[in-house]
């Protein structure tokens, strides 16, 4: 059977305004450039070997109706003042040849820095539970990253996160996503 494992990955983000809320998210997809693609979800597991890319390199790879892998996380509303955002968070080993980990999360009332944290956070949670790294979930995440430079296991993580204030009169989505290249 053949191999279908992403090669790269690029993050990007987004956030659309529209009266109706399916116009509001086709309007953040095209904000984070990936409007002319088929759209597939998939978990969570950054690939062994996988090379993070440039956003601006990454859409110069992607072809219009191509079937697009990635982990997007999404969040929307219609309620004036209401303050949204989505994240996408990513741990990657040190060893190349182990899997890592790509959290999304999305939230109401978080500012963009907590919601990048938290799944920042996530995602090296995730992968340093797999790899044995004992650490106190109840610790903050300074605190956590420090264990994890420690550790020498994790070497890599980042977060990509969008969020916005909804206005008067119509929808408002914002978008954090993962995208895989093969």
């Amino acid at each position: 059977m053949q191999s279908f494992v992403p090669k790269k990955i690029f993050f990007t983000k987004g956030v659309g305004t529209h009266k109706d809320e399916l116009h509001s998210f086709e309007r953040a997809l095209r904000d984070a450039g990936i409007e002319k693609c088929n759209i597939v979800n998939v978990s969570s597991i950054f690939p062994p070997g996988c090379k993070m890319i440039s956003k601006t390199q990454g859409l110069k790879e992607l072809v219009p109706g191509e079937i697009t892998y990635c982990v997007l996380s999404r969040c929307c509303s219609n309620e004036p003042k209401r303050l949204i955002a989505a994240s996408v968070g990513c741990a990657v080993p040190a060893d190349k040849k182990s899997y890592g980990y790509i959290s999304e999360h999305h939230a109401f009332g978080a500012t963009e820095k907590q919601a990048g944290d938290y799944a920042e956070d996530m995602a090296a949670a995730m992968l340093a539970s797999t790899l044995g790294i004992d650490f106190n979930v109840d610790e903050s995440w300074d605190e956590k990253k420090e264990i994890f430079k420690i550790s020498e296991k994790i070497v890599r993580t980042r977060n990509v996160t969008q969020s916005a204030i909804v206005k008067n009169g119509g929808w408002t989505t914002v978008i954090a996503v993962a995208v895989f290249v093969f």
